[in-house]
């Protein structure tokens, strides 16, 4: 609970290439998922994407089997 007044804290960001890993700023000068420059790099490039999603649906499967 925050303070009356005070800032509201910041939601942490996921990291949108280690599904289910935290935002670490890995990237020098990146503030998050939305300025890193690997990330951006990853979604420009058509596979990459393609093996992102694999590794996002597999992620998936292995949540819902517990």
């Amino acid at each position: 609970m925050r303070a009356r007044g005070g800032p509201a804290a910041a939601p942490d960001a996921m990291c949108p290439l280690r599904p289910g890993d935290m935002c670490t700023l890995c990237v020098p000068g990146a503030t998050g998922p939305q300025d890193c420059p690997t990330v951006a790099e990853v979604m420009r490039d058509p596979e990459l994407r393609a093996r992102l999603a694999e590794l996002r649906a597999d992620r998936l499967a292995d949540l819902r089997r517990g």
